[in-house]
């Protein structure tokens, strides 16, 4: 019999265009087969089949614009056999809208055959889903790795997925043991606190090992299963490309990416790399250019160079640079390739960012802190707490918290043509790490004395060694401090850590001869360097800083007036 299939709930979204059609008259579809595809200027969605049948007539042409209820399609129903099961796919595309769907009622509704197990065995089995834990105030952290797969046998806090965000690699952990009986995310899936990644069997030791064969013989097609698990294939993430530089933006052809024939996520993909739509040959039905296509454009555009550079991709990453040269390094010697860590390959694309983005000035400066250390000296040995040693870096934080206050401009942030100043000092220190570098935040240090923050600042420091940091730990900084105190060196130029706009930079102390008193004196300097961003701060104004900043180490009481 004939059945009309209509545009379904899709929310409030009225008038979207049909971009693309997906079977033609004639054509034999399954229920909840894709039928047609629409992109609004927020997602794209595509149209199931409700029913299994053949097209008999089509409604719609590419160009139209339907809406909930709009007459799709006509089908001759055909039958289908009652033991048939079938996953139905979910209608948004992008990961933020597939993320949570939930496992569909064909699956729920799966037939169950016997298997051997009692009933006193089902009974005692639950079936729980996995969401993501309190992650800090991150949201739509992407995933990068999944650790287990479907048919696994998982124990209490085995990690399940790793997160990674700009500032933090993170795991997600399995709350109790069970067995892993569908993945609801996928790799480059991007994810946010509560956000549901697995379902899970909690059973008994037996049972868990029953659900585990049930699930490995379903995997190798004997007919074994009790219910219908759907397993997200495997997914294949290329390397993260670095998005290219601002300049690159303005070869863009506006008009023409706007006609270009992609999704909107695509489009968002295209201009975080800065590539021209119009340049890029799809590769999907009709044309359509997909992630795969924007990423090998410019894998092609960065190994062509400056010579023969694809069009739409400014030469040199927009810069009018030389490509970077190509050696043969092995052809000179022994050598050993060593991949970067993710705390660095993350680190790294920041600090050049940030180099890149921001105008760095750097202002030096000594300060004597002969008395500073004699003190500091003396607290410790009076200090009867064995885990409170009180460092240099507490006096540091403290004073610099005084000039904060005095110029509050160093205590902000760029946001577009404003300058957004800040009235809670929380104060970064830059941690160095097996893994890399890494800057645990000390909120509200203003707020605290210097036993407190020497404190906080050895249990920070602690867990960055130990890569336990979480997000919240690492947030919030309105200043930071970069220390090479226990190393050496006299000087040099930090960089600063978006979106603050200053960094202060301390090396080792040293004995110094100081004038004074009409003699040559022994005292203890330590250099400091303050970069800034030129934008916000200028030459006088970072000179007053550090000179405010020099004389309260110096006599560090000023700090009370």
């Amino acid at each position: 019999m004939p059945v009309e299939v209509k545009v379904p709930d899709i929310g409030d979204f009225k008038n979207i265009p049909v971009i693309e059609l997906m079977v033609k008259v004639g054509d034999l579809v399954k229920k909840d087969d894709p039928l047609v595809t629409l992109e609004s200027d927020k997602a794209t969605m595509e149209v199931p089949a409700s029913r299994s049948g053949t097209v008999t007539a089509l409604h719609v042409q590419l160009g139209d614009r339907v809406s909930e209820g709009s007459l799709i399609l006509t089908l001759e129903e055909a039958n289908v056999s009652s033991t048939h099961t079938e996953a139905l796919t979910p209608i948004p595309q992008s990961p933020q809208d597939t993320r949570n769907e939930p496992v569909s009622s064909a699956q729920s509704a799966a037939p169950t055959k016997q298997t051997g197990t009692t009933s006193s065995q089902a009974s005692s089995a639950e079936e729980i889903t996995i969401t993501v834990p309190d992650i800090g105030n991150f949201e739509n952290i992407p995933i990068i790795e999944i650790m287990a797969k479907v048919g696994d046998k998982v124990e209490a806090n085995a990690p399940l997925i790793t997160l990674e965000s700009d500032k933090a690699t993170m795991e997600v952990p399995a709350p109790q043991g069970g067995v892993i009986t569908a993945f609801l995310v996928k790799l480059g899936d991007k994810v946010s606190q509560g956000v549901a990644i697995a379902k899970m069997t909690t059973a008994s030791l037996a049972v868990r090992d029953t659900v585990q064969e049930e699930l490995t013989a379903q995997s190798t097609g004997e007919p074994r299963l009790t219910k219908e698990v759907t397993q997200t294939p495997p997914v294949t993430v290329p390397s993260p490309q670095k998005p290219l530089a601002p300049e690159a933006q303005s070869v863009i052809d506006q008009v023409a990416f706007t006609k270009a024939h992609a999704s909107p996520s695509v489009r968002h993909f295209a201009r975080e790399l800065g590539v021209d739509l119009s340049k890029v040959k799809g590769s999907a039905p009709k044309g359509r250019i997909v992630k795969e296509d924007i990423q090998s454009f410019v894998k092609s555009a960065l190994a062509q160079g400056v010579q023969g550079a694809t069009p739409g991709v400014s030469a040199g990453l927009g810069l009018g640079l030389l490509p970077w040269p190509q050696v043969d390094f092995a052809k000179f010697g022994a050598i050993e390739v060593q991949p970067l860590s993710r705390i660095k390959k993350i680190s790294g694309a920041n600090l050049h960012r940030n180099w890149v983005m921001i105008p760095h000035v750097t202002n030096n400066d000594d300060a004597d802190i002969t008395e500073l250390e004699a003190f500091r000296v003396q607290l410790n040995s009076e200090n009867k707490q064995a885990d409170i040693k009180v460092t240099m870096l507490a006096f540091l934080i403290k004073a610099v918290c005084n000039a904060l206050r005095k110029f509050p401009q160093f205590n902000a942030s760029l946001d577009g043509d404003n300058l957004v100043v800040k009235h809670y000092y929380h104060i970064g220190f830059a941690a160095d790490t097996p893994n890399g570098l890494m800057v645990p935040v000390i909120k509200d240090a203003d707020k605290k004395g210097v036993l407190q923050i020497a404190q906080e600042a050895s249990q920070l420091a602690k867990k960055a060694r130990d890569g336990k940091l979480s997000p919240a730990d690492m947030q919030g900084g309105t200043f930071s401090i970069s220390s090479l105190g226990g190393i050496g060196g006299t000087y040099f130029t930090p960089i600063i850590n978006a979106p603050e706009v200053a960094i202060l930079g301390v090396c080792r102390s040293s004995i110094k001869p100081v004038w004074r008193e009409n003699q040559f004196q022994p005292r203890l300097i330590l250099p400091l360097s303050l970069s800034y961003d030129h934008r916000v701060i200028d030459g006088a104004l970072a000179a007053r800083f550090n000179t405010y900043l020099v004389e309260l180490l110096a006599d560090l009481r000023r700090a009370t007036l």
